[in-house]
């Protein structure tokens, strides 16, 4: 695993569900080894009597009760997941199996399980004292208040886990993150593009997948050390072949020449900048997230599910994402002045947003003034003239399809008056 993949996993690892486990079961055997072990460096005062079964005997209704608990609780995540999966899109699971709240609880229930089986063994081994004894009640006493907490905690959150106004949501906060990121850093911390000169050293893609990520940091210090520039061709989001272009370098003789020893190093270093996997991440692709939330629309928008009322509330949602791109500013001063990044369009991404639903609403008026409404919104608080063109080009097609898509001449005056309305509002 190269530096990029190793920056990627440590990143990641707190959103793994083994990690969590890994921890409160770490702490339960610790306490056990306290109270097994140091336990005699207490006051003698630590020494009470709480009858020969007391713990033993809290010890097993725990082993029991939280085993049952781990099991129903891992069967309700699993079946959140396929729902969402359904109901919305599977773009979204990669969300729900990274929720804080849904790992904690399976992370609580087995670590006390593992808790009570160790506590029954280290007793059945009589390795404790009156102290040891007196130290593992406490910290039994403990371990269900904790229990208990989570358990209160985790059944408010299944009356809305993997419900689609929580998936919608995940996947909206999910998307807001990324494009707010954006949009201080169009460039990925880098500079704009420009025309790249003929006989550039082409670096490719050693696999075919999704770029998920490039270190913008990692291609700067290659490019430093030998005095060149790199222009990115591969943003994140975008799949690539074997062999497809994934940068150019460009600004030193000894570096143009395929074969030489330079080239290999340098071919290599700027390779293992791009994360290439086989699923699509939101970490910093911005158009991921709206992607999504057009999936989950037009899936409620199909002849099965019916439910217009789920696409009004996703193009709420994409409108409060773009609306952090459109009114984000962007830093100053770029970190990395070797490094050439293109900017997603913003035609792109509005097509990855408002294309689905505008094809799968276009015979519901709600939806297509919605639509509308919407972009209005957008084009009110578009700092350009470029991104104005672009939504009420976008405008234009939506309200193009509504009206092939009605057969209310009622519903076709008013969304072409709310496209005209658009119009004004750019204009």
């Amino acid at each position: 695993m190269d530096a990029v993949g190793w920056r990627t996993f440590l990143r990641r690892l707190p959103e793994r569900i083994w990690f969590r486990l890994a921890l409160v079961t770490a702490l339960a055997l610790l306490l056990v080894a306290v109270a097994w072990g140091f336990a005699d460096l207490l006051p003698d005062a630590f020494a009470i009597d709480f009858g020969q079964g007391a713990v033993s005997g809290i010890l097993q209704i725990l082993a029991t009760s939280m085993l049952a608990v781990t099991t129903f609780s891992l069967t309700a995540m699993i079946s959140a997941y396929a729902a969402a999966a359904r109901g919305t899109t599977p773009r979204a699971t990669q969300l729900l199996i990274s929720d804080p709240t849904s790992q904690n609880a399976l992370s609580t229930f087995l670590g006390t399980f593992v808790f009570a089986i160790v506590g029954l063994v280290a007793l059945s081994a009589n390795g404790f004292g009156e102290k040891g004894r007196t130290v593992l009640f406490l910290g039994t006493l403990i371990v269900i208040a904790v229990v208990v907490g989570t358990l209160l905690r985790w059944i408010h959150h299944l009356t809305r886990f993997g419900r689609v106004p929580d998936v919608i949501d995940r996947v909206e906060n999910a998307a807001t993150d990324t494009m707010r990121d954006y949009a201080r850093e169009p460039h990925l911390g880098g500079v704009a593009p420009v025309a790249v000169p003929d006989g550039a050293l082409t670096v490719r893609a050693e696999a075919a997948g999704y770029v998920t990520g490039v270190d913008v940091a990692a291609l700067e210090a290659a490019a430093d050390a030998v005095g060149v520039s790199i222009h990115v061709d591969a943003l994140p989001g975008s799949f690539v072949g074997r062999g497809s272009a994934l940068a150019r370098v460009s600004g030193a003789q000894s570096v143009r020449r395929d074969g030489s020893d330079d080239a290999e190093s340098l071919r290599d270093q700027v390779c293992a900048a791009f994360l290439i996997e086989k699923h699509r991440t939101y970490e910093q692709d911005p158009r991921l997230g709206l992607v999504a939330l057009a999936e989950i629309g037009s899936r409620a928008l199909s002849p099965s599910t019916n439910d217009p009322g789920t696409a009004v509330e996703v193009l709420g949602a994409i409108e409060r994402v773009l609306t952090e791109l459109l009114v984000g500013e962007p830093v100053d001063e770029p970190r990395f002045r070797r490094v050439h990044v293109p900017a997603v369009v913003l035609d792109d991404l509005l097509e990855d947003a408002f294309r689905p639903l505008a094809r799968d609403g276009a015979p519901l008026v709600e939806v297509g003034l919605r639509i509308q409404k919407v972009l209005g919104h957008l084009v009110e608080i578009a700092p350009s003239a470029e991104d104005r063109d672009a939504l009420m080009g976008m405008c234009a097609r939506a309200a193009e399809r509504s009206v092939a898509g009605l057969d209310n001449g009622a519903d076709v005056r008013a969304v072409q008056a709310a496209a005209d309305e658009v119009f004004r509002l750019g204009a």
